[in-house]
């Protein structure tokens, strides 16, 4: 090969590199994020997706709070974001680390107060609020708010999606979490064993509802994530299956 053309070559390869590293940095977007300093706040034992305790489904510390725009009235409940602090050499950690959050929570707005002091979750403004251990992996916890980017990432879950039952006699209703790929469930249908499959409606956050009549009956989930995946777990749940019980299926 002569000297002209490796230096072609040479130059298409790094072309070809450079062109990769950029459409990846287009992935990012910019956001603000503060952080809960209520210990037993909703971020880690509630939250406005229906999670519950957020320890117990092993969200923990690494959820967050998003903002109207984000929450999208509670279907994004799942997703998970990659999420760095940016452009501030005070408060941000040297390297700019990232971390992983799952959205499990709103962060709702304050219109009593600016955008830029206090309503950081008013429309239109992108936010993250975060628990302050988490936001410690990221900035110094002296600041208040900071600037970071943030792009939505698959998410990584240990064992199966996870099926938590409640209700009464009158309608069913049905938690999902751990749910791996996007993480943001848009679809939900159940089947039991004297019926086909029968399309659930969103509740409010991840929990999914039915009015069918399912006690007595071994019950199967189809599970279609945003991305358009679908993931069947036959037989779940037995046919002594009871309200408050949380049973495990099959993993995307």
């Amino acid at each position: 090969m002569g000297a002209l053309q490796a230096t072609v070559l040479l130059c298409l390869v790094l072309l070809h590199l450079c062109s990769s590293i950029l459409a990846q940095d287009e992935d990012w977007k910019t956001a603000t994020a503060t952080y809960s300093k209520e210990t037993d706040g909703s971020i880690i034992t509630e939250g406005a997706c229906g999670y519950g305790d957020l320890h117990k489904i092993s969200y923990g510390k690494y959820s967050a709070g998003l903002s109207r725009i984000l929450f999208n009235r509670g279907s994004t409940c799942g997703a998970c974001y990659e999420l760095r602090c940016v452009d501030h050499i005070l408060w941000c950690l040297q390297g700019s680390p990232s971390i992983i959050l799952t959205a499990t929570d709103f962060c709702p707005p304050n219109f009593g107060l600016s955008a830029d002091y206090g309503g950081w979750c008013n429309f239109p403004k992108e936010h993250f609020e975060m628990s302050e251990a988490a936001f410690a992996e990221i900035a110094k916890k002296k600041a208040d708010i900071v600037p970071v980017q943030y792009r939505r990432v698959k998410c990584d879950r240990t064992g199966g999606l996870r099926f938590t039952m409640s209700g009464s006699s009158h309608f069913y209703e049905v938690l999902i979490t751990n749910v791996g790929s996007d993480g943001e469930v848009v679809a939900v249908k159940v089947k039991g064993s004297k019926t086909g499959w029968i399309p659930m409606t969103r509740n409010w956050g991840q929990i999914w509802q039915s009015n069918a009549n399912l006690q007595g009956q071994p019950l199967s989930f189809e599970v279609t994530v945003s991305s358009g995946k679908t993931l069947a777990s036959y037989n779940v749940a037995p046919s002594k299956w009871q309200f408050g019980q949380t049973f495990e299926g099959k993993q995307f």
